[in-house]
C-alpha cells in the first residue's frame, strides 16, 4: 500500500545488507535501482548498502518531480531504514540528487558522491568550440530529450525492448543480464495494454526542467561536507545522423576537466576521480566505480 507523507511518497528499495556506515545509491533519469546490481555486492564489505527507485521511475510511485519533492522522498525512506545519516551515492541525475541531499543536511549526512552528474553545462565550458554554435547544438539535444520523453509501446512491445538491449550490450560490451533488470522495471503496463517506459511525459518534463534550471557548479561550491565527483574517462558513444555530437562532447570534457580541477583546487573537501568508463560507467565498469566509492568513504572513516 503507497502511504503519503504530505507531498512525499514510499520509494521502492532493495536492501543489499553489510553492517558499516550507511550508503544510499540513486540512479539516474530514466533509470531503476537495477543500474546498482553490479556496483553494491562490491560496496557492502564496508557498508551497509540501500538503493531506491526514484520517484516515477521503477517500482516506486508516480509524482510530480522536483528537487525538494525528491529531496522529502530520500528523507523518508531513510527513516523508515533506519539510516538517516547515509552518505548519498548518485549517477547522472543521482549524483546531483546527492550533492543537493548533502547540502541539505549538512549536520547529518557525512558527504556525497556524484558520478558523472554534470548536466548539459555552459557554453562556455565547451573549450575551442564557437559558443553560439554550442547554445544551437544544446538547444537541439535538449529538443531531442523532451521529445523522447515518453515512449508507449504496444502490447508485446517488451521483445523489441529487449532486442534494443541486447543491440546496446553488443556495442558497449555492457552485460545484457544488467541492462535487461533496468528495462524491465521500468516498463509499467497501461490500462489499454500498452506498455509505457518511465516516467510518464508529465513528469519526465518537469525532471528534465529541474536538471536544466541546476547550476551543478554553484551547488557543489555550497556543499560544506566532503564531495566526490566522479567524471567518466571514455567518450560517450556516437548518435547516428549527429556528426557533430563527438566533437561537441569531446569540448565539453575538456572544460569539465578544467573546472573540475579548478574546484579542487580551491577547495579542500573536494575531490575529483576518472572513473575509467563512458556516462554508463555503472553498467560497463561496476568494479571501477566501487574502487573510486571506496576509496573515498575511506578516507572519510576518521573524521566521522
Amino acid at each position: 500500500m503507497t502511504r503519503r507523507h504530505h507531498d512525499r511518497i514510499d520509494l521502492a528499495a532493495r536492501e543489499y545488507g553489510g553492517d558499516g556506515p550507511p550508503l544510499v545509491l540513486l540512479h539516474g533519469a530514466g533509470r531503476t535501482l537495477a543500474d546498482w546490481s553490479g556496483v553494491a555486492p562490491l560496496l557492502t564489505g564496508h557498508h551497509r548498502v540501500l538503493a531506491v527507485d526514484l520517484r516515477s521511475h521503477g517500482l516506486s510511485p508516480s509524482g510530480h518531480w522536483s528537487f525538494p519533492a525528491v529531496i522529502g522522498d530520500l528523507e523518508a525512506v531513510l527513516d523508515a531504514y533506519g539510516m538517516p545519516g547515509a552518505l548519498p551515492v548518485g549517477h547522472s541525475l543521482g549524483g546531483m540528487l546527492a550533492a543537493r541531499y548533502a547540502r541539505e543536511h549538512p549536520d547529518t549526512t557525512p558527504g556525497a558522491v556524484n558520478l558523472d552528474g554534470f548536466g548539459w553545462g555552459r557554453p562556455d565550458q565547451y573549450v575551442g568550440a564557437d559558443p553560439v554554435q554550442v547554445t544551437e547544438r544544446l538547444a537541439q539535444l535538449r529538443e531531442l530529450a523532451q521529445a523522447a520523453a515518453v515512449r508507449v509501446l504496444p502490447a508485446g512491445g517488451l521483445a523489441d525492448l529487449l532486442a534494443e538491449q541486447r543491440k546496446t550490450s553488443d556495442q558497449l560490451g555492457i552485460p545484457y543480464e544488467r541492462l535487461e533488470a533496468s528495462a524491465r522495471r521500468a516498463v509499467r503496463e497501461r490500462p489499454d495494454g500498452r506498455l509505457e517506459l518511465r516516467p510518464e511525459r508529465e513528469h519526465a518534463l518537469e525532471m528534465l526542467a529541474a536538471i536544466d534550471a541546476l547550476d551543478v557548479f554553484a551547488l557543489f561550491r555550497a556543499v560544506r561536507q566532503p564531495l566526490l565527483l566522479g567524471r567518466a574517462l571514455r567518450p560517450v558513444p556516437p548518435i547516428p545522423g549527429m556528426d557533430w555530437f563527438g566533437g561537441l562532447m569531446a569540448a565539453y570534457s575538456r572544460g569539465l576537466a578544467r573546472d573540475l580541477a579548478e574546484l579542487a583546487a580551491g577547495r579542500s573537501t573536494v575531490t575529483v576521480a576518472g572513473i575509467d568508463g563512458t556516462h554508463a560507467m555503472l553498467l560497463e565498469n561496476p568494479r571501477a566505480v566501487a574502487d573510486a566509492v571506496l576509496a573515498f568513504t575511506t578516507a572519510l572513516e576518521p573524521h566521522r
